[in-house]
């Protein structure tokens, strides 16, 4: 089992900053990649940023204002989040993303809440 948890978020004006961080627990060995996704209520996720074994990526809607940073010696990753705007969606959720005989799962923390206030 691995367990996410993840910080509280905040209120924000539009334009500024804050970061959120992730620790994922437990079976850590069988961790394949470690994720941010965001929402607006009722819709669709959407990928921010992930960091699987190899490479960093962005979604286009942040990319420039969002950066992603891991910590190995604990399993902790953080997300940075500058120039926010109102538009932005405003639920975050971090998933580790596991493998366990060639089977992938997503194991997802509890959602966060960010509003950028304009």
């Amino acid at each position: 089992q691995v367990h996410v948890v993840v910080s509280v978020g905040g209120l924000v004006q539009a334009g500024g900053s804050l970061r959120l961080s992730c620790l994922a627990s437990g079976r850590t060995d069988i961790i394949n990649a470690l994720g941010w996704d965001h929402q607006v209520p009722g819709k669709v996720r959407e990928l921010v940023a992930a960091i699987p074994r190899l490479g960093l990526d962005y979604a286009d809607s942040v990319k420039g204002r969002f950066t992603m940073s891991k910590d190995n010696a604990d399993n902790t990753v953080y997300l940075q989040m500058n120039s926010l705007k109102p538009e932005d969606p405003t639920v975050y959720l971090c998933k580790a993303g596991t493998v366990v005989a060639r089977l992938y799962e997503d194991c997802w923390g509890q959602g966060t809440q960010v509003t950028v206030s304009s």
